[in-house]
């Protein structure tokens, strides 16, 4: 199989969509409010070398929308206390079909078309700023083979700057404990016809990312970790890609992923994975 080209794209993508026709919302967008307003900055090749590049700091979420995520979260700290708290309480649904979404995954069998409401209308609930002990026989840390109760697979309601319309952006959370990845995190690569693009590309790259004004200068690596370190990090990362194997068949799709290190983790002890996937045709 190969992967979508433009032309590919442009026919998949038939749909008349443009500022006239598609409302400038609030909150976490559409998909057709991402292709219209916040346009993808940087191509799936350009995507794949961020990833690779061993900086994941160089993956962006537009400016613009960032900004209007930066107004929706203070609506959501007065309801929740904190995004971390209406993560735990609502959008985080434990071994469910991801049904909040407004950007759907067409690995969602149970998707409905594009949901109309995202907003919690439940009445305002007692909130756990912590998720209940696991118990005694869960899995001490994510493996590929991890029961799904312990597992929420989301869309990102808030992707990247990289996702074109072909690409979808995935959030695999776990309850599990991850292995601590103090340095540089976990990426890797699956389905890919070709070998991912080496990170000596990343200097013809950059200028995708001149609106976050990233130059090598920038660029944050760690220093290569011990013997024990390394195993550490081998080990973590097979079982994520073996996961990312079994749920994205790679005559199917290919994928970029990522963890985060601590540094760049939104909710610290609760790891999750980022998958970049693109359908092959």
């Amino acid at each position: 199989m190969t992967a979508m080209v433009p032309e590919d794209i442009q026919k998949h993508n038939s749909l008349d969509t443009t500022a006239q026709n598609v409302p400038l919302r609030t909150g976490p967008p559409t998909r057709e409010e991402l292709n219209v307003y916040y346009p993808a900055k940087f191509t799936w090749d350009q995507l794949k070398t961020f990833v690779n590049s061993g900086d994941l700091g160089l993956l962006k979420r537009d400016r613009q929308l960032q900004k209007r995520y930066n107004l929706w979260a203070v609506g959501i700290k007065e309801q929740y206390g904190s995004v971390v708290n209406y993560l735990l309480n609502f959008r985080l649904q434990w071994g469910k079909a991801d049904n909040l979404s407004l950007l759907t995954s067409e690995l969602d069998t149970s998707a409905d078309g594009l949901r109309e409401c995202h907003e919690d209308t439940r009445p305002k609930p007692i909130i756990q700023e912590t998720l209940p002990p696991m118990p005694a026989d869960a899995p001490p840390y994510f493996t590929s083979s991890t029961p799904s109760e312990y597992i929420s697979i989301i869309q990102n309601d808030w992707p990247y700057s990289g996702c074109r319309p072909e690409i979808e952006h995935t959030l695999v959370w776990t309850r599990s404990v991850s292995a601590r990845i103090d340095q540089d995190g976990l990426w890797g690569f699956t389905g890919l016809n070709s070998p991912p693009p080496s990170p000596s590309t990343l200097p013809s790259c950059l200028p995708a990312l001149a609106d976050w004004g990233i130059t090598m200068e920038k660029l944050i690596r760690s220093q290569k970790g011990t013997t024990d370190e390394e195993v550490m990090v081998q080990r973590a990362g097979a079982e994520v890609q073996e996961y990312v194997k079994k749920r994205w068949a790679e005559n199917e799709w290919e994928t970029a992923w990522f963890v985060n290190p601590p540094r760049l983790q939104s909710v610290l002890g609760l790891a999750h994975v980022h998958v970049f996937a693109r359908k092959k045709l």
